[in-house]
């Protein structure tokens, strides 16, 4: 018999959401990284969320608070009794960067479409333009929960130490320190490049299929496990601003169980900026420099 995900409740596929459009204990939320994307067309039903204005601080680097989030959720309808549905563009990215941070305050009713937009669309189900609004309700949150954040300090007193397993979701090369992004994006949010000492990489993408939708347990395990990253040890991943490692997270705590996962959401853009800090970066890569 396959193994089954440590808690499977946490995700919801393409067919069910498709099922339940309409169903007014839900709301679905799109979380995406392209924001004009939901313009063009979103599942029916949607709100959206701009993660730079709605989700961070406009001022200081951090999250907005939980009275912010209890205002933003009651004023899109969202009320404690409400299933939150999140997705988003590049594999869910923003989707599980979200779903964190609804975890740091304790929100409990909330879920990922497994493989987001890009698999709903691929499989020809409908989009609307239609910008929805719903009835205003009454939203509580919790205090932040520290056990799911990472913080520099936390890392760098522990570097080093055999129950720390540091998982850098960058690519190779971000990670070798050839480039500051993804090649995509400006090369610019550090001062150096390379990676955090002792970090294994295991990029993004490793961790679903050509679909979007997460690979089997025993794939996630095998990735996992083969670099040293087991469930007794204390796991941080990290990216550069802490949303391709929010996959990772997702992956390890909640469809594998690990029991203690961090998100470094400072990421490299704090650490390659950090006086003092040791980074580790091949000779060949420094040479380039």
């Amino acid at each position: 018999m396959p193994e089954t995900y440590a808690h499977p409740e946490v995700l919801v596929d393409t067919q069910w959401l498709s099922e339940h459009l309409g169903d007014r204990a839900l709301r679905i939320v799109e979380v995406s990284e392209d924001l004009t994307l939901y313009g063009q067309g979103h599942i029916p039903g949607a709100v959206q969320f701009d993660w730079k204005t709605q989700l961070q601080d406009p001022v200081r680097r951090d999250w907005i608070t939980q009275e912010q989030l209890e205002q933003l959720c009651g004023d899109h309808g969202i009320g404690n009794d409400t299933t939150i549905i999140l997705y988003g563009d590049k594999n869910n990215w923003f989707a599980t960067y979200a779903f964190w941070l609804f975890k740091l305050y304790g929100v409990e009713r909330v879920k990922i479409l497994n493989g987001g937009r890009a698999k709903w669309v691929a499989e020809g189900r409908p989009l609307s333009t239609e910008r929805p609004s719903y009835p205003r309700q009454t939203f509580r949150a919790k205090g932040p929960d520290p056990s799911i954040r990472a913080f520099r300090d936390q890392i760098l007193g522990r570097l080093g130490k055999p129950d720390l397993a540091l998982v850098d979701v960058r690519s190779p090369e971000e990670y070798r320190g050839e480039l500051l992004a993804p090649p995509n994006l400006p090369q610019e949010g550090s001062q150096r490049g390379g990676h955090i000492p002792g970090a294994q990489n295991i990029p993004w993408g490793q961790n679903v299929r050509e679909d979007g939708t997460f690979k089997t347990p025993e794939e996630l395990r095998k990735l996992y496990e083969s670099k040293g990253v087991t469930p007794e040890k204390e796991v941080v991943a990290y990216c550069r601003i802490g949303e391709r490692s929010s996959i990772a997270w997702f992956a390890l705590k909640y469809l594998l169980g690990y029991p203690a996962v961090r998100n470094y959401d400072g990421s490299w853009t704090e650490w390659g900026s950090l006086v003092g800090v040791p980074i580790e970066k091949p000779i060949a890569a420094t040479a380039q420099r």
